[in-house]
Formats: structure tokens, C-alpha cells, sequence
């Protein structure tokens, strides 16, 4: 039975380079292992070209990666790659696919040449690009247009599950300021619930339409992560850059303003941590979240990049790694978490899917904390969203959301800077007293 190619947003991102960009560049889809980078590039080609060649090089002949070695002869190139492949290509209307780019990086190299010969399209696919032996002595090419792929959103993963309502009737309620009602919120909880649990991974998602089972879904979610953990070793063979990610429920379930070091190893140094870092970024398996020195329209100019949340990339994945205690996470579990009678402060896990619902919309994450003028209490806003030359905080609550004094300090602080007042949690719309009491499941149509 064909694997079904899900409908992503990533499409018309793709079918804009090809229509506006493809003369000058190939276009780079960067994100993580199994996020579905392959699939759309494959789908994409076969929608919109004569003909396609797909080379990925974690399986292809020698003969095919002996190419690579001259490609001084683009004609002589052309003529061999289409006799090893069987797929005859045609000049404006051929696309080429580098699938796992980083497996080659002469290949990649190469790229500046192939766009300039101007016969054909390349789409190349990668993850891990920026680690150091995949760039190692290559001229990384100027000729490529870059864009990011993601895990499903929660308007995919509805679509995937053949819903063609649910998201529309999200945006119809946020637009016009209107509550659900308690029958329509609760149902629409539900279906975002699932969307927690199951994630936005192509496989796990596919899992779930097959067997209508969560338990199976987390075995193929723990595949994945095993995956990512083998992946690490790449960037650090000591296993750290494993262990950081490990770490990463234990880390925002203690409601710390910080990644927390102890969580990961004993005796990890924090320079090591930020040394790993930006190779674990280039991965696209966690989002990261600096705190705001300066709540403004150029939080980036003055972030503390020693100070940092790390979020997985997929809420999924973070909650199966949340119940990694045992050797799978039972079903009962799943229904407990889906019905929202699971006795765990969950609130750690609605900040996740948050982090990667902003991220997913282009958003670069900051937060902020303050100290209470009168105690050592800590307030912290969770999320800080750029608005023109003001900002929105954002307070994620997974319980009483009426008492939000953080909001409350961080507005009477900044109150001039302030564009729109959001609260995030599992209750219904409402407005109050100047403040947007968001429910979860409208967040990606803010």
C-alpha cells in the first residue's frame, strides 16, 4: 500500500521559488530527520515537472556518487546521469533532486555550477548541514535559496485526519472575538490534545490513521528519537549533545527560568553545552528560547545567549521523552492525557507546543523574566512576539488562568510598550480588562 503524502504549507513556499527563484537557485529544504523533507520534494517534482531524478545519497550507486568527482563536462555529466538513472530529462522543465545533501558535500559544491549551466531545477534536502566535516573543505555555493521545514502544525495534522473544518471555524471564532461554547471548546481541546500526543511527524501521524492507537504511535515516536540520539553522536561522541536533549522535559518541569545544567550530566561545564549548541540548532530537533533584555522591536541585539530554554522541536517527541522512564508509555496514559485526567502538572507540555506553533510561524522565541520589587519571587512572561515597534507577552497556563500575575507586573512595567496582552490556556475565548484569554488550540492563527 503507497505511504500517503500529506498536504503541507511548505508546497507553495516550494511552488514560489520555482515560479520566481529556480533560474538563479536551488532551493535548500533544511529540517529534521523524518519531518518530510523527502516526500514533499519528490511529491512536488512529480506535480510540477516533465520529468524528475531523485539521487539520495544515503542509497544510490558509486557509480552515481563517481559523477561528482568531475563535473567539469556538465554535457558529459548530464548524458551519464541519465543513462545510470533510466529518466531522461528535459531542458526548463526537469528538476533534480539532492535528497541527504549532506552525505556529499562535493555534490553540494557543485551546485553553483549546475545553476549557472541553467539547464534543469535542483532541489536539495538536508539536516545536520552546518556540522563542521560536511562543510570541510567545500565552497558552500551562494546559489541557494534556504527555507525551513517543520513538523506538521496542527492545521496540517487536521488536515491529515481528513478535517476540513475544524481549522476554519478556529479562525471565524479568533476573528470575531467569539467563545466556542462549552460543547464545540471541549471537542476542540480534544482534537488538540491529540494533536499533543501524536505530534507532527509524518510516520507517527501515518501510525495513527493506520492503527488508531497511541500506544503504537509512541514506539515509532521513540524510534524517531533514538534516530536524533544516533544523530548526536555526530556532533558530540561523548554523548552529551544526547543527554542535553534527554533533558530537555526534566529541564522546563521545574519551572526554571533556564536550561538547567544539572538535569543533563554531572560535571557538564555550560561552555561545553553552548559549544554544542549551534550544531544542535542546524538539526532542527529543539527550539530554542533566549530571555529579552530589553522587551522590544530589537530583542535580538540584546538577548543573553548564555541564558536559554530548549524546547524539543516536536510536541510529540516531548512527551513521549517525558515518560522515557519506561520502555514504552502505555495507552491508559495516553487516554488520561487525552482526556485531561492525568494527574501531572502539565503545563510544561503547553508550553512546548507553543514554542513549536510561534516557531513554526517564523517566530524567533524570547521570554522574560523580572524579580518581584518586594519578595525574591520571580515573574517570568513566556513568550514575547514582535509587533510593529511593541511587543505582545504571552503567559502560558495549564491551570487557573484568572491569575496571571506575571502578565500583570510585566505590563505595569513596560505598559507603553505593550501592543496586545494574550493569555494562553485551556479554557474557552474570552476578553477581559484589556487581555486576550486565548484558548491553546488558536495559537497558530494569531
Amino acid at each position: 500500500m503507497e505511504k500517503p503524502v500529506f498536504k503541507r504549507k511548505i508546497y507553495n513556499e516550494i511552488l514560489n521559488w520555482k515560479n520566481n527563484q529556480s533560474d538563479k537557485y536551488a532551493l535548500l529544504i533544511k529540517g529534521a530527520r523524518r519531518v518530510g523533507k523527502s516526500t514533499i520534494a519528490e511529491e512536488f517534482a512529480k506535480r510540477e515537472f516533465k520529468s524528475y531524478i531523485l539521487i539520495d545519497f544515503a542509497h544510490t550507486s558509486k557509480d552515481i556518487i563517481d559523477l561528482f568527482d568531475d563535473t567539469y563536462n556538465l554535457d558529459f555529466f548530464f548524458l551519464q546521469l541519465q543513462q545510470l538513472t533510466g529518466i531522461r530529462l528535459y531542458e526548463k522543465e526537469s528538476v533534480i533532486i539532492f535528497d541527504e545533501i549532506q552525505l556529499l558535500p562535493k555534490a553540494r559544491q557543485a551546485i553553483k555550477y549546475l545553476v549557472a549551466d541553467g539547464r534543469y531545477k535542483y532541489i536539495e534536502t538536508g539536516s545536520l548541514l552546518s556540522i563542521k566535516k560536511n562543510t570541510k573543505d567545500i565552497l558552500i555555493p551562494s546559489e541557494e535559496h534556504k527555507v525551513s521545514m517543520y513538523p506538521m502544525d496542527f492545521e496540517e495534522f487536521l488536515w491529515a485526519i481528513n478535517d476540513d473544518v475544524t481549522a476554519e471555524t478556529i479562525k471565524i471564532l479568533l476573528k470575531n472575538k467569539k467563545a466556542a461554547g462549552n460543547a464545540m471548546h471541549r471537542n476542540l481541546m480534544r482534537k488538540f490534545r491529540l494533536y499533543m500526543l501524536a505530534g507532527g511527524m509524518p510516520q507517527a501521524i501515518e501510525t495513527y490513521l493506520e492503527t488508531n492507537n497511541l500506544q503504537q504511535v509512541d514506539q515509532v515516536k521513540r524510534e524517531i528519537i533514538d534516530l536524533y540520539e544516533e544523530d548526536f553522536t555526530k556532533i558530540d561522541a561523548k554523548g552529551l549533545a544526547g543527554n542535553i536533549y534527554d533533558a530537555i522535559p526534566a529541564s522546563l518541569s521545574g519551572n526554571a527560568s533556564r536550561y538547567v545544567l544539572a538535569n543533563v550530566k554531572k560535571g557538564s561545564r555550560s561552555d561545553k553545552v553552548l559549544s554544542l549548541l549551534p550544531d544542535m540548532l542546524s538539526s532542527y530537533t529543539v527550539n530554542i528560547a533566549y530571555p529579552a533584555n530589553n522587551p522590544g522591536i530589537a530583542m535580538a541585539l540584546e538577548k543573553n545567549t548564555e541564558r536559554y530554554k530548549l524546547f524539543t522541536s516536536d510536541v510529540g517527541l516531548f512527551v513521549t521523552l517525558a515518560f522515557k522512564d519506561k520502555s514504552y508509555t502505555e495507552n491508559i496514559i495516553y487516554n488520561k492525557l487525552l482526556s485531561d485526567k492525568l494527574e501531572a502538572n502539565l503545563g510544561y507540555v503547553y508550553e512546548s507546543v507553543v514554542a513549536q506553533m510561534l516557531t513554526a510561524k517564523g517566530n524567533n522565541l524570547y521570554y522574560y523574566t523580572m524579580k518581584s520589587d518586594t519578595s525574591n519571587h520571580l515573574y517570568e512572561i513566556d513568550f514575547l512576539l514582535p509587533a510593529g515597534n511593541k511587543v505582545c507577552p504571552m503567559e502560558v497556563k495549564s491551570g487557573d488562568y484568572r491569575v496571571h500575575k506575571s502578565l500583570d507586573a510585566f505590563c505595569a512595567k513596560f505598559s507603553n510598550r505593550i501592543e496586545k496582552k494574550y493569555v494562553i490556556h485551556t479554557k474557552d475565548y474570552k476578553w477581559e480588562n484589556g487581555i486576550n484569554y486565548i484558548p491553546v488550540y488558536m495559537v497558530p492563527f494569531i
